[in-house]
């Protein structure tokens, strides 16, 4: 009984050493180390994980992608686990719709041609269980570049734009590219919906933004129009409301681009009994006169320029709005005084500009 009892102590004091042999969390160098990569292309978050092997000398795209020989074996795009590519939000890759999540990511070569695999099925060690038509959620063929030489695989984030990045796979001298895009406005709008919903309800620069963003890309104006009143009114019996020349200005600029003319006016008239710094009045007199309504710009100018005498560039607007009013002689007396008082960088465009308006040809920045 005593020897049993011995040779079972033994037996679980083996399998304990074994067990901490076998399970451990410390960090140990790999020979295909993983790596992380997240860029966020508008607002959609785009990550790909991956384990990074070497060439070592090896010529890669023959003895290492091809599955070892095994024509029936996809490619796992790194080591160890499959790679993996995740979207925060609903993607196209090379036009074709891909929703958003997490996918394993794996090849089929054939010559030139690369099928690029998404499958929807993402922790599989490698590609051996990869199922083509269960697994996968869709499928794109590309061809290879040439590249300079990368003797590590790595992925890189290429030709950025604000709705589209190319995702290169490169190793040895070939690349693997293909494209990402997204519907910009749709996502953002989306977003915008729901953090506005958050804590975000309660910050009126939060409303104004999302309305001044749709407005810089002439998008959702009605909904960025709302927004625009929420930043100015608040929310529930008036929680968080905060009307300034800010958001007011927002306000005029998107009944502007939808030709309210009436409510614009009165948002105008608003404005005009408003304090305003001098950077405020320089933004919204510009506004004015570049959709052709000096009338009003003169006024708020007016009376801006008797509380900020020292603000010369509020005097160069004044001189403009008489331009725009057909009254070139005002407009060269106020210019004058202007040219007395701006900084020296300034004055080669101030003559410029006199010059402009001597022969009727001035026009502002952007018309």
């Amino acid at each position: 009984m005593k020897q049993k009892r011995l040779l079972f102590s033994i037996a679980c004091m083996s399998a304990g050493l074994f067990a901490l042999a076998q399970f451990h969390t410390m960090k140990i160098p790999q020979p295909s180390p993983n790596v992380t990569e997240t860029q966020r292309l508008g607002i959609t978050d785009i990550t790909i994980d991956y384990s990074s092997p070497s060439t070592k000398g090896r010529n890669v795209w023959n003895d290492v992608v091809n599955g070892y020989g095994d024509p029936n074996l996809a490619w796992r795009a790194g080591a160890n686990m499959n790679t993996t590519i995740s979207f925060s939000t609903d993607v196209t890759i090379n036009g074709n719709e891909l929703e958003a999540g997490s996918y394993g990511f794996h090849i089929d070569i054939a010559d030139n041609t690369f099928t690029l695999m998404f499958a929807h099925h993402d922790n599989q060690w490698g590609s051996y269980y990869l199922d083509r038509d269960e697994h996968v959620s869709l499928k794109v063929d590309v061809e290879s570049e040439d590249c300079p030489f990368s003797e590590q695989l790595d992925y890189e984030f290429i030709n950025r734009t604000d709705s589209s990045l190319v995702i290169a796979l490169e190793w040895a001298e070939r690349r693997i590219p293909f494209t990402v895009g997204v519907n910009l406005n749709k996502t953002v709008i989306e977003n915008f919906r729901y953090e506005l919903l958050g804590i975000n309800t309660y910050r009126w620069e939060a409303w104004n933004d999302a309305a001044r963003w749709c407005l810089n890309r002439d998008t959702n104006l009605e909904e960025a129009l709302a927004w625009a009143n929420r930043s100015i009114n608040g929310g529930y019996n008036g929680f968080s409301a905060n009307k300034n020349v800010t958001n007011m200005t927002t306000k005029a600029q998107i009944l502007n681009r939808l030709d309210r003319k009436d409510e614009f006016d009165q948002t105008i008239s608003e404005l005009s009994d408003m304090d305003m710094n001098p950077g405020e009045t320089n933004g919204l007199t510009i506004f004015l006169l570049r959709i052709g309504k000096p009338d009003p710009a003169l006024n708020i100018l007016d009376a801006a320029i008797g509380q900020y005498p020292d603000a010369w560039y509020l005097k160069l607007n004044r001189a403009l709005s008489y331009y725009f009013l057909n009254n070139s002689k005002r407009a060269l007396k106020e210019l004058a005084v202007v040219q007395s008082e701006a900084p020296e960088n300034f004055q080669p465009r101030l003559k410029e500009i006199k010059s402009e308006v001597e022969n009727g040809t001035y026009k502002l920045p952007g018309t």
